[in-house]
């Protein structure tokens, strides 16, 4: 606030007075304060990294020694300490405090900020924020500023100083050791004999005020009586007289004085506040702003300017103070100041099909290795190598996303180059023996027969007995881990199946049930009489695509496929029934009650296994013997050849009503798979292993040719 310079510097004279006599002077007990009368009063206090510790705690008794000379309280001495280097922090405003050991307490807790020393900031910040009514500045009351400095400024101190000094703030500057002489004259309130002292180190910090102890304590009769006056008391030898300030006139008491008030008079050209002074007035700001230069018009406190905000990104200045703000892409903490960048991928706040890659506010979708990103920038299509031409396979190219595997047509295989394709027709270059037909199967053979004679077990003679007739119900797998691809292979499969049967009403029915998590009659036997309506039916067939319940199929296929509701004929017809489980997987629940149960009700099972199928759950559904019931290969593309050599050939026990078996024959079991080197493990481990050394003897001699 505007004071006038007169009161300001008198009351500033006083307190300084006092402040160096009793610093110098300690009090005892007996001793009373001299009474110096209103003040407000801030010190800033130098703490950069160039005060040492021990010298800092003698600042620190300095203050406390000042303090308690002085008559402190709310409507006596009110006291601020602001500490500066290379930013500003107030400790405690002239509203803080109203009791000496609350202050005492407070600048003992002072930590220094040990930076630089911008000691023009901190006379800025003193004139703006410190001595203003919200921090408890009071008006018609003298400000007075005390700065303490060991150092040279790093800023501009004279501009500032001289706009402090013209708001009615007293400056008293001391410098201890280093200080520099110059720096103090252009802070400090003429005349600068009274308000520059310059000490040589810490400890003699008290001496720069002992001149004038006589002076503030000296007897008058305006101080030892209770003279009255308004304003001030001019003391004679033996006398005195009341005076008052200028722009005040001395009432015909001679003791109080009346002022005019210019802004009540509305004679100001103020912005926002007009401060009366008697005779005359100054403008100020309200809280959140600062008087221009023309000393009329205000702008707004730029409180980011102080260098004090900590802000992580930037600070905005607003009205009364300032808030944080933050970059692009970055999110404010609940802490107000540090900033975190936003993570949209983590969130979840994207649409990327497969990757999504995250920058602070922002995301970029990315492929899978094998993908390729569309021009949507979001979805991927797997890069189809085989279908680009983008391979070297001779014969047949597998693509998977980004890769591919090479593989041959029936009767060739693949060579250890992993590319290209030798032929397997072993028929053409072994002695295969079979009696009417020799079938080529890549590294291998088998022999077939005539559809009305029967392959013997020898595997390669045929026999006399013809196909008879039988209810076939075929339980396959479609769960998850067959895959789609897998899937329409299986279906292939139950069609080469049924080719080998002879199917009508009155001769073999056909039923098909898919089982995954649950179980599903595709078909029951009565529903189809013709092979071409049973194949047809067949490759119409949705995949199920979940688990794997064999336990829950074999229950359905005993309770539901094989009863006369889904054609099966009665018991007392002995038409064989026969039940051919595929699956690919271990089964997720228990087959062995059910398997047992279908076994003995004369149900004659058949398991076949491909992949991740577990061997000893298909010998545990496979009838006896079960080297002829169960079969296994350990791929999808395999299950064609079993197909193949899978006949049918029934001789029942006897035959009634409207089944006519035609030449019947003594067969030991009702079904059995007819497959060539397959009428056991041990034999076929025997045949190709001769079949393996008469192929490379081959090998040999026609390279000998060559």
């Amino acid at each position: 606030m505007m004071k006038m310079k007169h009161l300001a510097a008198l009351c500033g004279f006083i307190l300084l007075d006092l402040v160096v006599f009793t610093a110098a002077r300690p009090q005892t007990g007996s001793e009373q304060k001299c009474k110096s009368g209103p003040v407000d009063l801030v010190f800033l206090i130098d703490s950069s990294r160039s005060v040492r510790p021990h010298e800092f705690e003698t600042m620190r008794k300095f203050m406390i020694d000042i303090l308690d000379t002085l008559d402190i309280g709310p409507n006596a001495t009110r006291v601020g300490v602001v500490q500066y280097s290379s930013q500003v922090r107030s400790e405690f405003s002239l509203k803080t405090h109203s009791k000496l050991e609350a202050m005492v307490k407070n600048i003992n807790q002072i930590v220094p900020l040990a930076q630089g020393t911008m000691t023009g900031l901190a006379i800025k910040y003193v004139m703006d924020l410190a001595f203003t009514a919200e921090e408890g500045d009071r008006p018609k009351v003298p400000n007075v500023a005390v700065i303490v400095t060991d150092g040279r400024p790093q800023d501009r101190v004279a501009e500032v100083a001289a706009e402090a000094r013209e708001k009615g703030i007293e400056i008293y500057a001391v410098g201890v050791a280093r200080a520099d002489m110059a720096s103090l004259r252009a802070m400090a309130s003429p005349p600068f004999e009274d308000h520059v002292f310059l000490v040589e180190s810490f400890d003699l910090i008290h001496q720069f005020g002992l001149q004038f102890q006589d002076k503030l304590c000296g007897v008058d009769l305006c101080l030892e009586s209770d003279h009255g006056c308004d304003h001030m008391c001019e003391s004679s030898p033996g006398s005195y007289h009341c005076l008052c300030l200028p722009g005040f006139t001395l009432n015909d008491d001679g003791k109080t004085c009346a002022a005019v008030d210019l802004c009540a008079e509305g004679k100001h050209n103020c912005e926002q506040v007009c401060i009366s002074s008697p005779g005359s007035f100054t403008c100020d700001c309200n809280r959140g702003y600062k008087l221009n230069d023309d000393k009329r018009t205000c702008s707004m406190i730029d409180y980011c300017s102080f260098g004090n905000h900590s802000c992580d990104h930037e600070c905005v200045s607003v009205l009364n103070g300032y808030h944080c703000r933050c970059n692009h892409g970055y999110r404010l903490q609940d802490d107000g100041k540090t900033c975190r960048a936003i993570d949209l991928c983590t969130e979840g706040k994207h649409d990327c099909e497969q990757i999504c890659v995250s920058s602070p506010g922002v995301f970029t979708c990315d492929c899978n290795d094998g993908y390729t990103l569309n021009e949507d920038k979001k979805t991927c299509t797997p890069i189809d190598l085989c279908t680009e031409g983008k391979h070297d396979c001779e014969q047949i190219c597998i693509s998977a996303p980004g890769v591919f595997t090479c593989d041959c047509n029936k009767g060739f295989k693949l060579n250890k180059d992993k590319k290209t394709c030798t032929n397997m027709d072993l028929c053409k270059t072994v002695e295969h023996g079979c009696e009417h037909q020799c079938v080529s199967t890549p590294g291998s053979y088998y022999c077939v027969c005539p559809d009305s004679q029967p392959l013997q077990e020898d595997g390669k003679s045929c026999g006399a007995c013809k196909s008879a007739n039988i209810d076939l119900v075929l339980l396959i797998d479609g769960s998850k881990s067959v895959r789609p691809q897998n899937f329409e292979l299986v279906k292939q499969f139950v069609n080469q199946v049924v080719d080998s049967l002879d199917v009508s009403a009155h001769g073999t029915r056909v039923g098909l049930v898919q089982y995954s998590s649950r179980v599903r009659t595709e078909f029951p036997l009565n529903m189809y009489h013709s092979a071409e309506e049973i194949k047809a039916a067949v490759m119409k067939v949705d995949y199920m695509e979940k688990g794997t319940m064999t336990g829950l199929a074999l229950k359905h296929m005993l309770e539901y496929s094989f009863s006369e509701a889904e054609g099966a004929r009665p018991a007392n017809r002995h038409i064989p029934r026969i039940g051919l489980v595929f699956t690919d997987g271990r089964s997720q629940d228990d087959i062995t009650e059910y398997a047992k149960q279908a076994k003995e009700a004369g149900i004659t099972m058949y398991a076949v296994g491909v992949g991740k199928a577990v061997e000893d759950e298909l010998r545990e559904i496979a009838s006896e013997p079960v080297e002829k019931h169960f079969h296994y290969t350990t791929d999808f593309m395999a299950i064609s050849n079993i197909a193949e050599n899978l006949k049918l050939n029934v001789c029942p026990e006897e035959s009634q009503g409207e089944i006519e078996v035609k030449d019947p024959c003594a067969c030991e079991s009702l079904v059995e798979f007819q497959q060539a080197t397959m009428s056991s493990l041990e034999q076929l481990t025997h045949k190709l292993a001769a079949m393996t050394a008469r192929l490379e003897q081959l090998e040999n001699q026609l390279l000998s040719r060559k």
